[in-house]
């Protein structure tokens, strides 16, 4: 019966692994709601801040402000890459880095010297691992990021960017589609991108000055965007991580079938081997 003992005792720790991935399943259903609640909160405003900056935009304006400053050359650059803090999220953490990896080529083949700034311990032990310097290494951000910690991301880069040290800031994190659609991305938040030409504008009665409105509009229309893109990475990793312990959840429900069966077999095959030989030695003994 020792290998009827070896089954049980397989099935019992699928059991356990099976009773942890439902458990971490719900967990993530629930936080992903909550995720999603803050990325459809971010969305509207983010929308709104870009019509208003369009409208408000000229040329003569964009003059006065550093963030909308349009670099002869890109030579440096910050990089900021989005990921999490933990595990058990299905390949979430590898596309991103996967796109991050392939943005940082693509720029340094064009002799653009790069400012790495990593948000997430995944993250951070992956560039690490490699050997790459990272000027900011932010593993403290949890899964409900907050305007404040998206300022303390990007203030800085704002600052150093509107006195000539950077020329852009590229940000890779993942875009909520949906709890199975969350694809990686890199765009780029500096220097802020003015409306294409011919962009239809509203006639405002502006108070105070339309200078006035872009100075306030402008850092924390980059701040949104760092924001939208802590709360959507979030909100992905949720959806990833539901799906990974959903896939996992049902597998070990296949493999506690499996198990059972081939159970219910040897512990058949050993009844039937036990009655055969009673059934042997009784003939034996009339004989």
């Amino acid at each position: 019966m020792a290998k009827g003992r070896e089954l049980k005792g397989r099935i019992k720790s699928v059991e356990n692994t099976k009773k942890i991935t439902k458990t971490m399943e719900m967990v993530a259903t629930s936080k992903m709601k909550r995720a999603i609640d803050r990325v459809a909160a971010a969305r509207p405003y983010a929308k709104a801040l870009a019509e208003v900056i369009g409208d408000l935009y000229t040329a003569e304006l964009a003059e006065q402000f550093p963030l909308l400053r349009q670099p002869a050359a890109v030579r440096r650059v910050a990089h900021l890459v989005l990921t999490s803090n933990r595990g058990l999220c299905g390949a979430f953490n590898a596309n991103l880095l996967r796109e991050a990896r392939a943005q940082l080529a693509e720029l340094e083949r064009r002799g653009t010297q790069v400012e790495l700034h990593v948000v997430g311990r995944k993250g951070i032990g992956f560039f690490r691992y490699l050997g790459r310097t990272m000027a900011v290494a932010n593993g403290e951000i949890g899964d409900k990021p907050t305007a404040a910690e998206a300022a303390a991301l990007v203030d800085d880069v704002m600052a150093r960017f509107a006195a000539g040290e950077l020329d852009a800031l590229y940000v890779t994190s993942a875009k909520f589609n949906s709890a199975l659609s969350t694809p990686p991305q890199t765009t780029q938040v500096l220097p802020v991108t003015p409306p294409p030409a011919g962009a239809t504008k509203r006639d405002y009665l502006l108070s105070p000055s339309g200078e006035a409105i872009l100075s306030e509009l402008l850092p924390s229309y980059v701040r949104n965007a760092v924001y939208r893109a802590l709360v959507e990475t979030a909100a992905a990793e949720q959806g990833a991580r539901r799906t990974a312990m959903k896939s996992a959840t049902d597998n070990a429900s296949d493999m506690l079938t499996n198990l059972r069966r081939t159970y219910n077999r040897a512990r058949q095959a050993q009844i039937t081997q036990e009655i055969a030989e009673i059934v042997g030695g009784a003939a034996a003994l009339q004989g």
